[in-house]
Parts: structure tokens; sequence; C-alpha cells
């Protein structure tokens, strides 16, 4: 075990980082510091989180090894399990089967809490026809469930372009107001959907296969009813070995890079402002554009 007590956060990061990079994958660092709770100690829980997140690791339970000094220890993850690594090119790529079905984004309170935040900016329970666009799952449609107290008076419609995602989906939902389609967001117009008061998609849009703009400016000139409202969501994470870490994914940057991330989001913004909705930014690890009508 390393002891980094009374070392300042400079040193104990570039410690851990030298150290990290002999361990294989899962391998576990230990080292000391003073117990945050009962100390003047400028390294606090919150930090030692954050640190393991950037050091690509994850923090397991920390113990007391003494009347002021715990043991914290650091588990290094495996990088390459992640699904923005996936070689599958077909529409099972976030399939059941799929490395991306293991993730329980409503398991994460920085997705959980502002996705929610979002829908109280909507008002959830005055809309009565939604719209999920790649719902896979179906993970924002049980946080609807249990949080609009009008569920049944709701009309919901998810679709996504993976097979066994859907299937999966209408087994978890036996909800007679939800329909699930298996279908390709490009062709969205030959589906004869009408328009709706809500729609949502949280990181289908920034796909490879879609045209964003271009899908973006269609869902709300033909799909969106004019008092209607959006909530579009950017993933400003990625998803490694099961763990949720801060910071967009960007083809050929070895680090994260977030202008293609707001150069979308502040597209979205103007244009639904020129539609004349008003539109708030928030969130962290994933940023939600909320939008909703100001027209009379």
């Amino acid at each position: 075990m390393i002891c980094l007590v009374n070392k300042s956060v400079f040193e104990i990061s570039n410690i851990l980082k030298q150290k990290l990079t002999t361990l294989e994958v899962h391998e576990i660092i230990e080292f000391s510091i003073l117990d945050p709770d009962n100390s003047n100690n400028h390294i606090g829980y919150k930090a030692l989180v954050d640190l393991a997140q950037m050091l690509y690791c994850k923090m397991l339970t920390p113990h007391m090894i003494g009347n002021d000094t715990i043991k914290v220890r650091f588990q290094k993850l495996n990088t390459q399990d992640s699904f923005h690594n996936s070689s599958v090119l077909n529409n099972e790529k976030y399939g059941t089967d799929s490395t991306f079905a293991t993730i329980e984004k409503n398991n994460q309170p920085s997705f959980l809490l502002h996705y929610i935040k979002a829908l109280q900016n909507v008002d959830i329970n005055k809309r009565l026809r939604i719209l999920n666009l790649g719902i896979n799952s179906g993970d924002e449609f049980s946080v609807i469930k249990q949080f609009a107290t009008n569920f049944k008076n709701i009309e919901l419609v998810g679709i996504d372009y993976c097979p066994s995602a859907i299937k999966e989906a209408k087994k978890k939902f036996q909800d007679t107001n939800i329909t699930f389609l298996e279908a390709d967001i490009n062709q969205l117009n030959d589906l004869n959907l009408g328009e709706f008061d809500l729609i949502i998609t949280i990181g289908t849009l920034q796909s490879s296969n879609l045209d964003f703009n271009k899908v973006f400016m269609n869902l709300v000139q033909n799909h969106l009813k004019k008092d209607g409202a959006m909530i579009v969501g950017f993933p400003n994470c990625r998803w490694c070995d099961g763990e949720m870490i801060y910071g967009a994914n960007v083809k050929n940057y070895n680090f994260s890079e977030m202008s293609v991330l707001y150069k979308d989001v502040v597209f979205c913004k103007k244009y639904m402002q020129q539609k004349k909705f008003r539109v708030t930014i928030t969130g962290k690890d994933y940023i939600f554009l909320t939008a909703t009508s100001i027209r009379k």
C-alpha cells in the first residue's frame, strides 16, 4: 500500500498515474490518506471519486486503518470494454447481447435527476402524445411511467432500429398505451406517425448514419405540434467497463473533446428559438436541451 498522507492532489494524481501504467486490467491499487470525515484534509470523498473516474478506475469501498487514516482502493477499468469500441456495424450494435445492454442509465443520478428535471420543464402531465426516438429497451418510458400522474392517458410511441431491443421493450412493457416500432429514423416520414406533444431522443441523433441537422429539423417541422415540446439528450460521457466516465467520446481523439457536442447543442437551441420555443440547457454527463413552445 502506498502512503499518500499529506500529499497534494497534484502529487497523488501523478503517483497514481505512474503506478497504474504497470497494472493489468481490474488490478487494484491501494493507498492511504487522512480520513476526510475526521480531519481538515483537503481531499474529500467527492474528490477521490472524481480522481478515480479521471484515471479510468473504479473507486471501491474505503476502509479505516487508523484513528485518522483510511485505505483507498482504485480498480483499473478495462477501457476497451465499451460499446463505443464495438466493431458491430449492423442494427444489433445496441442489441440485448451487446455491451450497451448492460448499461443502466436510470441507476445513474447524474442522468436520472437531470432527465426528471427535463420532464418537469416540459410539464409532462400535460403531454398526451409522446414519441421517443432511439428507445432501445425503454429506459426513458420507465421514468415517465413512475413520474407522470396521468400516465394511463398518455399515448407513447417508441422507435428503434434494433430488433432485439424492441423485442425486449415489448416484453418489459405490457401497457396498452405504449407502442414500439422497429424502424429506421431516416425513413420516419414513411410511418405516418402524425404529430406529438413531446418528442424525446437521448443520444440517438448523433449516430453516424444520420444527418443530425436534417433529421432534427424534420422532427420539428413534420412531427412536433406547434405548442409541443422536445427533450434532446447529448451524451457528454463514455461508458467503460460498466462505469459512466465524464467527457464526450469522439473518434480520432484520445481525450475528451466537446466541440462537436457543443456545435449540435447550439444549432438545436438557435433553431428552436427561431421556431418560438423557450430553450434551456442542463445536465452534466448528459446534456439536456429542453424546448417548450411560447406560441399563444
